[in-house]
């Protein structure tokens, strides 16, 4: 039944087809729509990565800060009694 759908010509045929129904002006906007689209889902991701980057920094210096903090207070306690 789909033996044929792979051939060059199925596919040159249906071609022609989407052209002449959609015209080389739509097909051309609607290929650099989806061009911008997939560019924009790439540049937002990178943001989402870059944002989960900067916050596991933000909670490693948190983290950080609370051990140095709890360190001084220690000191403090060993030298006042």
């Amino acid at each position: 039944m789909f033996s044929g759908f792979g051939s060059v010509w199925h596919w040159l045929i249906l071609l022609l087809v989407v052209v002449l129904v959609f015209g080389t002006k739509k097909l051309s906007t609607m290929g650099s729509d989806l061009g911008k689209a997939v560019k924009g889902f790439k540049e937002g991701m990178k943001d989402a990565t870059s944002e989960e980057t900067n916050e596991a920094e933000a909670q490693k210096k948190i983290v950080g800060q609370t051990f140095e903090a709890d360190e001084a207070v220690k000191e403090n306690d060993k030298t006042r009694a």
